[in-house]
Parts: C-alpha cells; structure tokens; sequence
C-alpha cells in the first residue's frame, strides 16, 4: 500500500494518471521481503508548444532550479562510499546534514510539472535540461546546439550537505562529482537575458529555489560543451 500511495502521490503532484498496474508474485526468484518495481510514462506535446533547445542562443542564461537531494541517481556510488568503504549506520544521525543517513538518502525525488508549466505560460524558454545521471556534465549539453557552450559558474548555487559529505567520505574527484549527482541543481532552463530576474522572481513566488548559474558561450571547439569557470 505505501508504494502504490507513493505513486498516486506522484502523480497528482506531476498532473498524470495511473492508469494501469499490474502486480506478480514470483516464488523463488525474490527473497523474503524483497520486490521489483519499474514503470514508465507516456506524454504528447503539440509542435507549437515543443522546447527542444532550438532557439537556444549565445547570450541566453542558466537558471538552475534546486533539488531536493540525490534525486535517485548515482546510487552505485553512493552504496560503495556509504556501505562499501564506511559501512556506515544508516539508522545513525548525520550532524553533517542535521537527517539520519537514511532518511536523507530516501528524500523523494522533486517533480517539477507545475512549476515548468507555469513558466511557459508566460516566459519564453529556450531550453529544458533535467538534471538526471550524468549530472550537469552529462545533461546540459543535449540542449546546446553546435557552435556553442553552456559555461557554468561554480558557487553560484546552494550546494546540500550530502554532496559534500560524499566527496569527503568518497574522495570523490570535483569532475567525477559533476558527472555522477545533480549537485544541487535538479533542473536548468535557458532563457533570454531580459527575463532573468522575472523568471527567478516567479520561482521565487512558487516556493522554488532557483539560481543563475551561467550562460551560454560561443565555441570554436565541437567537443567542448560545457565549461566550468
């Protein structure tokens, strides 16, 4: 029951319907206690209304929207730095973070439907990069077109606590870190200078945390993508 009520949770947050399941019992292939869960979602979009970076352009600005935590990603990582090397407690209080390590690393991912639906109603978004695996290093160049790079500023955003407990548990390299976690910033928009400050002031009004963590770059290089100043 906790995880169905999880998913209806979810999908009223994210304005979707369940509108199917199933369910199998698999004697022998599980242990005792344990269960597999996977899904998928399916969406339209009107072509008037698609954002697929197109429009991106030298000039235009990164705003980054806070995440809630790890956002389930990196976890393979995570599980060799905090069971593999430390073994540590997952019971026991981080004062680190002020969470218990468990409660912390089970933090529910943010959806951030109607916050994103709002925005475009009302502001001109060149370009959408959520921040899954791969962290921003990964991600954030796939609405870069040729030409050019998103150049983002370190410091600019709030970074939480498990982050930097995991480099320093880990001695996790900066550009690993970059690579594997959302660091923070679990999605980046594009948009065009003049509605920077309108754009952040309506995340603002919505309860969001939101940063201008860059801009985009013009490149002579075609590998270089993203640039870290």
């Amino acid at each position: 029951m906790k995880v169905v009520s999880g998913i209806v949770k979810g999908c009223i947050e994210a304005e979707c319907s369940l509108i199917g399941g199933e369910t199998a019992e698999m004697p022998g292939f599980y242990k005792a206690g344990e269960y597999d869960l996977a899904g998928f979602a399916v969406g339209i979009v009107e072509d008037s209304q698609l954002i697929d970076g197109s429009g991106v352009t030298v000039g235009d600005k990164l705003i980054g929207i806070a995440s809630s935590g790890l956002h389930s990603n990196g976890y393979s990582l995570v599980r060799k730095v905090i069971l593999g090397q430390h073994k540590m407690d997952l019971e026991k209080r981080v004062e680190e973070m002020g969470e218990v390590l468990g409660e912390e690393l089970l933090r529910p991912s943010r959806i951030y439907v109607k916050t994103i639906l709002n925005l475009t109603r009302d502001f001109n978004i060149g370009g959408i990069a959520h921040i899954t695996g791969g962290g921003l290093t990964g991600n954030l160049p796939r609405i870069i077109p040729k030409g050019c790079k998103a150049i983002v500023r370190r410091g600019t955003w709030e970074i939480p606590p498990i982050f930097s407990f995991l480099e320093e548990k880990g001695k996790i390299p900066e550009e690993e870190m970059l690579r594997t976690f959302n660091n923070g910033i679990g999605m980046v928009l594009v948009v065009r200078p003049k509605e920077v400050e309108d754009t952040l002031a309506r995340l603002h009004s919505l309860g969001e945390k939101a940063f201008n963590i860059g801009e985009v770059g013009k490149t002579e290089k075609e590998q270089e993508t993203i640039e870290y100043v």
